[in-house]
């Protein structure tokens, strides 16, 4: 029996439901899951930039132009989060409980029926592993880079060095790694070259190796305490005793773990197989926001502006950014030649999502917590939209007649640096003095050794 509290949060969830279907059933195209734009970490590249769906090498060059006529681009950073994987061993698990609650369900409707004879396929050796789609992310990312900065992507640059190539030592960031290499390759039709790159885990994995975000929040539960309030809130119940009404199961056999397996379920089978599964029935567009709530919020906490120390561990690969930007400055104006056109670094969502939480983007007016779901409806951290797979933060450095300026980029669309979107009338990329003062504070301070202390000296 629903509570007071439930029926409250049914209302406002009903509210937030009908508005959501205005704004996705006209616009989501046949057999594509209406929740698809829900999946957060979970979701495909393409649902970020719906164009893909057309053409999967479209790229709108309108969107990313130099900021003036007389400008060209020198130099180009990209930090990319790994193509779309399997599911870890830890999720493998939840996803085989939730099968297992649905095969000892009634047969009920016919998709009811569906998802029981659904097989089981996942492993726990799967464990996370880059899958063919993964492959294909990659290499058509590569595709798509190379067209919108010709100057910097190129054959040339490639054959003779000037592109680099870094990556976690985990599985599926090396063979992402590998794959936007053969996206290159491929287009160039290069014979006989092979892929020099460097295995990074102290840049790209930086939250291993920052003992103050490991032992404060990695394995802290308490620094989670919004995320546990929030799943056991009326929110999180209704998604539970709506599912079990549909399985036509006791509400107690449906646990918050088995309510993020389905949504998982659904996620995973059409990432990988592009296939709108029956999985994916057992949820409605006001189910998933819930879900999709829960996991933003877990990343907010995790990874976000929820604890300093989040952002603060990505120190390391800030400045390791801004050395790179700052010798392409100088060579530049000592009249050298770009030494590194382009670097390539591939991680994971929990390599960019600190990162741009350092520089300050996606930052809402107030913090998300459990008790604020309704009204951050319209929040900018958004993961769904920010880190599916493949997500990339591209830093582009362009010389404009003696003066530099700095174009961020994410997933393929700019990025305004917070509070330097217009410089002397100019619509556009700052210069990049001006991004260096901007983060002076940063670059002076935000020392990765200093932050990550456990027990930090005064």
């Amino acid at each position: 029996m629903f509570t007071v509290k439930t029926i409250i949060a049914h209302f406002a969830l009903s509210y937030m439901f009908w508005c959501s279907l205005l704004l996705n059933v006209q616009t989501t195209p046949p057999g594509i899951p209406l929740i698809a734009n829900y999946f957060t970490t979970k979701g495909r590249y393409e649902e970020a930039n719906p164009y893909l769906l057309v053409d999967i090498l479209a790229v709108n060059k309108s969107l990313v132009n130099p900021p003036l006529e007389e400008c060209r681009e020198i130099h180009l950073t990209a930090i990319i989060r790994h193509g779309t994987r399997y599911p870890t061993s830890r999720n493998v698990q939840k996803m085989r409980d939730m099968h297992q609650l649905v095969q000892n369900a009634p047969e009920g409707k016919s998709w009811v029926r569906e998802v029981r004879q659904w097989k089981m396929w996942y492993t726990e050796e799967m464990d996370g592993r880059l899958v063919q789609k993964g492959v294909l992310d990659h290499q058509h990312l590569a595709i798509r880079l190379s067209k919108l900065f010709p100057l910097l992507l190129s054959k040339r640059n490639l054959q003779d060095g000037h592109i680099r190539f870094m990556t976690s030592s985990k599985h599926r960031c090396v063979n992402s790694t590998m794959s936007f290499y053969e996206g290159l390759v491929k287009l160039w039709d290069i014979k006989d070259e092979e892929l020099d790159f460097k295995v990074n885990d102290t840049l790209m994995r930086f939250f291993d190796h920052c003992a103050r975000f490991v032992e404060t929040v990695g394995k802290n539960q308490s620094a989670m305490a919004e995320v546990d309030k929030f799943i056991s809130s009326a929110f999180m119940e209704g998604v539970q005793k709506k599912m079990a009404d549909r399985l036509q199961v006791p509400f107690s056999n449906v646990t918050s773990d088995m309510a993020q397996a389905s949504f998982y379920l659904c996620a995973y089978e059409f990432a990988i197989k592009t296939i709108n599964s029956p999985w994916c029935q057992l949820l409605d567009t006001e189910d998933a926001l819930v879900l999709e709530y829960a996991n933003d919020l877990k990343q907010f906490w995790k990874r976000g502006y929820g604890q300093d120390i989040n952002s603060k561990s990505s120190c390391v690969l800030f400045h390791d950014v801004f050395s790179r930007l700052d010798r392409v400055a100088s060579e530049i104006r000592s009249g050298s030649d770009v030494t590194e056109a382009v670097t390539i670094q591939v991680g994971h969502a929990e390599t960019l999502l600190p990162l741009l939480t350092l520089l300050g983007f996606f930052k809402d007016s107030m913090p998300l917590t459990s008790s604020s779901y309704v009204k951050q409806r319209q929040r900018a951290f958004r993961t769904s939209k920010i880190s599916p797979y493949a997500a990339n933060l591209v830093l582009v450095l362009y010389d404009c007649s003696g003066d530099l300026r700095l174009q961020a980029v994410l997933n393929e669309k700019p990025l305004a640096f917070p509070g330097l979107s217009v410089h002397q009338g100019v619509e556009g990329p700052p210069l990049y003095q001006d991004v260096r003062e901007h983060y002076r504070d940063l670059l002076q301070g935000c020392n990765f050794e200093k932050e990550c202390q456990l027990f930090p000296s005064k």
